[in-house]
């Protein structure tokens, strides 16, 4: 609890409680993996694919091929980025960081966006330039469909672990809603890696076949520039996503409306003048509200009823973590 003047003549604490978050597993430990299922999935194909797409790109001499092969390379170091914030987000709150560390992984949510431009987009688009300026026909391109077909049937298979994933927390939302209200970044950043990474086998593909068809190896460097394209898309969404994250975005509309319920409902409050919510973390609110209480209302059975008012509010969410409740004149406060 902390007591602060708020101008009333009876009540004037603002309340607060504060719940820390339960330790975070060890890295490695079976209930982490589980819970970051999607993340090992891509991480472990990524690494594999990146492997297949370099030892292909060397023997055949595909621009697409090589391309592909960086784009897995920079998708495997991402994966590597959001666990390493997702296990730095989950330390305890300590005196220089008392709403505990639930942003780093926004943090590096946006490093990993920036990557995907920079290492994905960028090295894809300059390569595929390169080879449009100085084109070599592939020699072998059966090798390269080889590892792509494999490559598309592990991608595959990470992108439908994500979908899963991702589904089981739309709550009825379309995609891009859920997207926009997540609070979660690496459940929408690997299946937005994986869409992309399936898209750009299928152009590697076309790319590597309409240079042997049409005898010009200048459209594999084309299907390069495409992929790097595509990426940059991705990056930029993602970019913005994690973002708006990392300046702090507001708790679900409905769960606020609940919040304002709960105080509306006591006869003791005259006015809620508004309910601010922000996520310090994907599973972390943090929740400030003024109300104007009844001027009669003695202390005792203030801190009593606010007690029981954010025993109520907690019970709506488990990630609820603090909540400030301000008694203030409705005349006084900035009313929302």
């Amino acid at each position: 609890m902390m007591a602060q003047r708020a101008g009333l003549p009876h009540v004037d604490a603002v309340m607060a409680t504060v719940s820390d978050p339960p330790p975070a597993p060890e890295p490695g430990h079976p209930s982490e993996i589980r819970k970051n299922i999607v993340l090992y999935g891509a991480l472990a194909a990524n690494m594999g694919i990146a492997v297949a797409k370099f030892v292909a790109a060397g023997i055949g001499g595909s621009s697409a091929m090589a391309t592909e092969g960086v784009h897995s390379l920079v998708d495997s170091g991402n994966q590597v980025l959001l666990l390493y914030g997702q296990r730095k987000a989950k330390r305890a709150p300590d005196a220089a960081h008392p709403f505990g560390y639930g942003r780093e992984l926004y943090f590096w949510a946006f490093v990993v966006a920036i990557l995907i431009f920079a290492g994905g987009a960028g090295i894809s688009i300059y390569e595929g330039i390169a080879h449009i300026r100085a084109p070599h026909p592939i020699e072998d391109p059966t090798l390269s469909y080889v590892v792509l077909g494999i490559a598309f049937a592990m991608e595959g298979t990470s992108w439908a672990l994500a979908v899963r994933e991702f589904n089981a927390g739309r709550a009825g939302q379309s995609w891009w809603q859920a997207v926009r209200r997540s609070k979660d970044p690496p459940g929408f950043i690997v299946l937005f890696e994986d869409s992309a990474a399936l898209v750009g086998l299928v152009i590697a593909a076309l790319g590597i076949w309409a240079s042997g068809y049409f005898g010009d190896a200048r459209l594999d460097g084309a299907a390069s520039v495409l992929i790097g394209l595509v990426l940059a898309a991705v990056a930029v969404l993602l970019a913005r996503e994690s973002k708006g994250l990392l300046i702090g975005e507001a708790a679900d509309p409905a769960l606020i409306a609940q919040l304002r319920a709960v105080m509306e409902g006591h006869a003791s409050i005259t006015s809620v003048n508004h309910v601010r919510t922000v996520h310090t973390g994907p599973d972390a609110v943090f929740v400030a509200i003024s109300a104007d209480f009844v001027d009669d209302l003695p202390m005792g059975e203030a801190e009593t009823l606010i007690e029981e008012l954010e025993t109520r509010m907690k019970a709506l969410s488990p990630k609820i973590t603090s909540i400030y409740i301000r008694p203030e004149k409705r005349e006084q406060a900035f009313v929302e």
